[in-house]
């Protein structure tokens, strides 16, 4: 090993998204991901419990900020619309990242273990914002409804600006996508 360079998880996630993408996911070991990282198998355990995490290490930071904003949103928000507004603000966390969030769905649709991890990640981001909800006084099945739609936006939105150029961005996509929501329930 060299000597102590700065930001290990970052390049963990580098190093094994690069060899996923060269060698696939279930030919990458995590002693691979390591030495690609500079890096020890021991450093990588110490930020992962097993290769599939790399792919999922901001789970808990879209979370935070989802539920945060939600939190955050005038008591006067409809459920939907505190959703909205937290979803489309994650966008602008993604579009600095499209290339490599379209190599990371790319890895994911490759792999069921890793599409079943993806989902549950989707479920417990729709549990969160849905407790959220609650917290902010809305009953279910309103908070369930609303937070499950804002899920299925965001994934639908994400899914789109990951098949294009990056442009529009994410949040454009989410707004247009909630806004195709409405009409649809509006019946127009």
């Amino acid at each position: 090993m060299g000597r102590w360079e700065p930001n290990a998880r970052g390049r963990l996630e580098q190093a094994a998204l690069e060899l996923y993408v060269e060698r696939g996911y279930e030919q990458t070991t995590v002693a691979e991901i390591a030495k690609r990282a500079g890096l020890t198998e021991r450093t990588f355990f110490r930020h992962y419990a097993d290769k599939r995490e790399v792919l999922f290490g901001g789970s808990d930071t879209l979370r935070d900020h989802l539920v945060n904003a939600v939190a955050a949103a005038p008591d006067s928000a409809a459920p939907i619309d505190a959703i909205a507004g937290a979803v489309e603000g994650v966008g602008v966390l993604f579009d600095e990242r499209h290339e490599r969030a379209r190599q990371r769905q790319a890895v994911i649709a490759l792999n069921a273990e890793l599409r079943e991890r993806e989902l549950i990640k989707l479920a417990s981001l729709s549990a969160a914002l849905a407790d959220t909800l609650r917290r902010r006084g809305v009953p279910d099945p309103a908070a369930s409804l609303a937070a499950e739609a804002g899920i299925a936006v965001f994934k639908i939105a994400f899914e789109r600006w990951i098949s294009g150029p990056g442009e529009p961005g994410l949040s454009q996509l989410v707004r247009e996508s909630f806004d195709a929501l409405k009409a649809v329930t509006a019946g127009t």
